[in-house]
């Protein structure tokens, strides 16, 4: 079937088939608000697929608060946008959203003091809360603080291991001239569905923050994180369920000091989505902010996340390569990666230098290069081409 060409993605949530990368994308809708960054996905029991962000005037402000599009099954478009939180005294950031055992949904998030004076990062103040929904994403209850201590930051949602313990990874912000530096992953364990939870600090782990969990096998978790210096993704491995963890040390891939998000496929490989970019003399112990967010990438991975043979760029954004070119380049940043029940994947970032979140439908087949039919990724007849 031939669809007309059309100039470019829109602000509205409709999906377009780019036939160029042979993705299905979309710019969800902005909710009217100037900013956007952090999405979170999950997938309902019924084939719906929720996208959650914060949105405002400035990351760090009392304005910002977790907003929501939900994409209906089948749906050409993802529907506006529905507030979650909204306390006007804290900056509400980095959600993700969990499918609970009470059948509703779960956004986990921060929420910190707003700015003040002579104070950049606030993140010290921050604590964890939950808001759930009962009727997929349409309307959300009030707030619970899970985890009060002041400095707890979060970013990829709760991960169920296969002897049904919880585990929730965790950073430590502190208030101090290197905080950003110092700051430790820990990680919050559950083995009674959240009912209580104890942390587990992970060793020399200070300047390594978001950590990504996935299980190998049983009991077998390896974590990736975000790298303050701004050098590579690092690994930790962990062969108990998450009672111990080793020093976190450097894979092959880049990291620009900014967030990544991996998780093992239905294949068995590991993939990531990163910025491909990093520092070239990093600092030991010493953050950095290349600024340099784009292209968003996929890594590949049949080692447990020691090697990523297979890489490609599934945003290429203005397409300028080089230090020297960055400022021609907007920023694409906090990807965000899963593959729902049917094996396709699907990634959300800040999108346009965070004017708003984009989404890509894509497959596993897509980023090894294979060829194949169109089958089992979308409902091609729902989309537009462009």
């Amino acid at each position: 079937m031939q669809y007309a060409k059309l100039p470019g993605l829109t602000w509205d949530g409709t999906i377009y088939h780019n036939s160029d990368m042979g993705t299905l994308e979309a710019l969800l809708p902005t909710g009217g608000y100037p900013t956007a960054h952090a999405p979170a996905m999950l997938e309902l029991p019924n084939g719906d697929l929720l996208c959650c962000w914060f949105a405002g005037t400035y990351e760090g402000s009392a304005d910002i608060h977790i907003i929501c599009s939900i994409l209906p099954k089948n749906s050409p478009a993802w529907l506006p946008t529905v507030d979650i939180s909204g306390d006007s005294t804290r900056s509400e950031q980095n959600p993700s959203l969990f499918y609970g055992p009470d059948h509703a949904v779960w956004a986990m998030y921060t929420a910190q003091l707003d700015r003040q004076e002579g104070k950049d990062n606030m993140q010290y103040t921050a604590m964890v809360r939950c808001q759930k929904s009962t009727d997929g994403g349409k309307t959300w209850g009030p707030y619970e603080t899970v985890f009060p201590e002041e400095g707890t930051f979060c970013r990829q949602p709760i991960q169920i291991l296969s002897n049904g313990r919880w585990i929730f990874g965790n950073w430590l912000c502190t208030d101090s001239k290197d905080g950003l530096s110092d700051d430790p992953s820990v990680f919050r364990i559950s083995d009674d569905e959240g009912k209580t939870w104890r942390m587990v600090m992970m060793p020399k782990s200070n300047g390594h923050v978001h950590p990504n969990v996935v299980e190998l096998e049983n009991g077998h978790l390896v974590a990736f994180m975000r790298n303050r210096e701004a050098h590579r993704i690092h690994r930790s491995e962990s062969f108990d369920w998450g009672e111990t963890w080793s020093k976190p040390a450097p894979t092959p891939l880049p990291n620009n000091n900014s967030s990544i998000s991996a998780l093992r496929l239905q294949s068995g490989r590991i993939a990531i989505a990163y910025n491909p970019t990093c520092t070239p003399n990093p600092q030991s112990g010493k953050a950095a902010w290349p600024g340099l967010r784009c292209p968003v990438a996929v890594a590949l991975s049949e080692d447990g996340g020691l090697t990523f043979p297979i890489v490609r760029w599934m945003e290429r954004g203005e397409g300028f390569i080089g230090d020297e070119n960055k400022t021609n380049n907007r920023q694409y940043e906090y990807p965000y990666l899963m593959q729902s029940v049917d094996g396709a994947l699907h990634l959300a970032y800040a999108s346009h230098t965070r004017a708003g979140v984009k989404y890509v439908r894509f497959t596993e087949q897509d980023v090894l290069g294979e060829k194949r039919e169109r089958v089992g990724l979308y409902n091609p007849t729902a989309a537009q081409s462009r």
